[in-house]
């Protein structure tokens, strides 16, 4: 068929994928601390020159949601003066970086398997590189996928950012399987006061060489992700800012057919008037809904749940935690496939206030049930509940609501304030779990359990009313539409 006439499907999915390989770069940046950090933290507690507490293991493990915060605040700017597409190449070379750091930090500076204080600053130097690609990345590849796709699309095509998202989180886990083989990871045993020994006996590979392989394996999609960008066209709108209407043309016509390419570099250039307007033109509810968005999609605890997979399996007296994760993350992956293929027929508000309603089941399930004998079944269940919950509704659509409420002269700005409290809010959850987890009270050695997945369910039961009362359905409207939107709204 002639995409003269009536555009090109191929074209559009082939620079779609390209562009999710950033989700999945997200994904498995974020997720391949879990297998790596027990190797990781046997590797420094063999340091000499300092004592490698608890304190500096879970700042090690958060350290890359440091770049995050920073990559996520900038993205607007470098979205807005770089490019998208220039943005993103920029980001794939921050993933590479930061994986082949993380392998070997000692690169150039320090000598080789001597585990010191400088070491783990360089170390953590790179996982914070690593965080910054992350953050550009979950900012730009939705906004580059929602200001290429047609209206009717849209939705789904931001979705699939999601799924690689989450792809990227279940590759990580049976990559670190894989590179685990036939050996284990040490067993680390408290001494007191935060301090921790590595058990006599265990494994001496994983804690030399096998976190390295972990970390250096993100490498392969991270050098491939900033190849393929170079490849991929810059996004319609941003050229038309950049003053490049005739270029915006070429690719309008390429994906929507000529008639209907001209039809909607008309309605850009009809609302984009000047490169960008003060972010609180269109009123301050837009951008409390962005922020609000992001906040709960993380206060809910998802990644709680993400991150310490493998430990909270094991609390729960699993055999297998690494396995229970690779299931957990096959069911998120089939949940994502369900918002991806309904996100245009059901809309967003009715995913989210429904994922909104299963999560909050799921969670006071864990809060009832976790640690009573007999109840492991439960437990999980209730899990994984919530979990798929969250990857059919607030996972995939949060992702999509961002990329698309806000105007398009503020979308660079208001994105990157939106995302920014995402990783902020993702912190303070990551950073916040393991603590409010283990407390307990004399009366109830469980205390830390209920309270803490009934904290999340009640922040679902919020969240539904959010969206309910707040958020507008962006259901088949153009991103041109979102300007008229909010100022009938003001």
């Amino acid at each position: 068929m002639d995409y003269a006439e009536k555009g090109s499907k191929t074209y559009l999915f082939t620079i779609v994928l390209v562009a999710v390989l950033g989700g999945l770069l997200f994904g498995y940046d974020t997720a391949v601390i879990s297998g790596a950090e027990k190797g990781l933290q046997a590797f420094f507690l063999g340091a000499d020159d300092f004592v490698y507490t608890d304190g500096w293991h879970g700042f090690t493990c958060a350290s890359a949601l440091i770049g995050c915060i920073i990559g996520s605040a900038v993205s607007g700017y470098m979205a807005s003066n770089w490019g998208r597409k220039n943005s993103l190449i920029f980001a794939g070379v921050m993933f590479f970086i930061s994986a082949m750091g993380s392998m070997v930090p000692e690169f150039l500076f320090f000598e080789h398997g001597v585990p010191t204080y400088p070491l783990l600053i360089a170390f953590n130097i790179y996982r914070v590189i690593g965080g910054v690609g992350v953050g550009l990345a979950s900012a730009i590849c939705p906004m580059y996928i929602a200001e290429v796709a047609p209206s009717n699309i849209r939705g789904t095509l931001v979705s699939w950012n999601q799924f690689a998202i989450i792809f990227g989180q279940l590759v990580v886990y049976m990559v670190n399987f894989f590179i685990l083989g036939d050996h284990t990871n040490p067993v680390i045993e408290s001494i007191g006061q935060g301090i921790n020994a590595v058990a006599p006996g265990s494994d001496p590979w994983t804690i030399s060489t096998g976190w390295r392989y972990m970390f250096g394996s993100e490498a392969v999609p991270a050098g491939l992700f900033a190849l393929l960008i170079c490849f991929v066209p810059e996004t319609p709108r941003y050229l038309v800012m950049a003053g490049q209407d005739n270029k915006a043309l070429a690719v309008l016509c390429k994906i929507n057919g000529k008639a209907e390419g001209a039809n909607i570099l008309d309605e850009i250039k009809n609302t984009i008037t000047e490169k960008t307007e003060k972010v609180f033109t269109y009123g301050v509810l837009v951008i409390f809904v962005g922020i609000m968005l992001s906040v709960f999609q993380q206060a809910v605890g998802i990644n709680a749940v993400l991150y310490y997979a493998p430990r909270i399996f094991g609390d729960m007296g699993m055999e297998n935690p690494m396995m229970q994760t690779i299931i957990m993350g096959v069911v998120n992956i089939l949940f994502t496939l369900i918002a991806i293929f309904t996100v245009e027929k059901w809309g967003r508000k009715p995913l989210l206030v429904t994922g909104s309603a299963g999560m909050a089941v799921g969670a006071f399930g864990v809060a009832v049930t976790f640690g009573h004998a007999g109840l492991e079944l439960v437990t999980m269940l209730s899990i994984m509940v919530y979990s798929a919950s969250f990857m059919m509704s607030w996972g995939p659509i949060c992702w999509v609501l961002i990329s698309e409420i806000f105007p398009n002269t503020i979308r660079g700005a208001a994105v990157a304030i939106a995302v920014a409290f995402q990783w902020i809010f993702n912190w303070i959850v990551s950073a916040s779990f393991v603590p409010m987890f283990n407390m307990q009270t004399s009366a109830d050695p469980n205390f830390g359990h209920w309270f803490t997945y009934g904290l999340y369910g009640v922040i679902c039961v919020l969240a539904a009313l959010f969206v309910w009362r707040l958020v507008p359905e962006t259901k088949g409207k153009t991103l041109e539409d979102m300007s008229n939107l909010w100022k009938n709204r003001k």
